[in-house]
Order: structure tokens, then sequence, then C-alpha cells
């Protein structure tokens, strides 16, 4: 219960920095805790109280998407690096010879 309300302590501390719980709403959960600048705060702040939601879950759910995109890139990342070893991949020349090729033909499928 304690863990609901220490950000709203902290924010009534006055920090330059606050510190934030970001406790995700769900059944298992853990805790971290990040520093932010006191604008971000107070935008967090505003976002709350017109969503309706606590500055935790809304915390929560911005590392969550921030972590999932971060990690999908990575993964892109590593497949490229991945088909760059395996040689497959095509040379910058042949991929635009070919976008050519199909941008060609379908100005000419438009004019006729």
């Amino acid at each position: 219960m304690l863990r609901q309300h220490w950000p709203r302590m902290l924010s009534e501390c006055g920090r330059v920095c606050t510190s934030l719980s970001m406790v995700h709403e769900m059944a298992s959960s853990t805790t971290v805790t990040i520093r932010v600048a006191p604008e971000i705060k107070a935008k967090l702040d505003r976002l709350a109280r017109d969503t309706r939601h606590s500055r935790s879950y809304l915390a929560a759910e911005a590392v969550a998407a921030y972590v999932d995109r971060e990690l999908e890139i990575i993964a892109g990342i590593q497949r490229g690096v991945a088909d760059m070893k395996a040689d497959r991949v095509v040379s910058h020349d042949k991929a635009m010879d070919e976008i050519d090729a199909v941008i060609e033909a379908a100005e000419r499928g438009r004019r006729a």
C-alpha cells in the first residue's frame, strides 16, 4: 500500500529530479526507480490526471513500449548482420536496377 503513495510523497518533496516508482498494475511486477527532469514529471502528472491512470502505470507502459521497440530494432540489425555473413544480400546497384525496372514497367502500364 505504501508503494502506491510514495511517488506522491516524493513529488511533495520538491526535489529537482524526482524518483518515480514504476510499478505496473499487474499481479506480478517489480520496482524500478528513475530520475526525470522536472518538466517530464509535470507532463507525466498532467497525463496521469487527464487519463485517470497512475504515474506508475503510465511510466511502466512507456518503458515497456520502448523496450519492445528497441529489442525489435536490435533483432532486425542482428538478422541483417546474419544475412550479410551468409551472403544473402543484394548490392545497392542491383537493388536500384530492380526498383527502376519496376517503376518503368508501372509507367509503361499507365501510358498504355
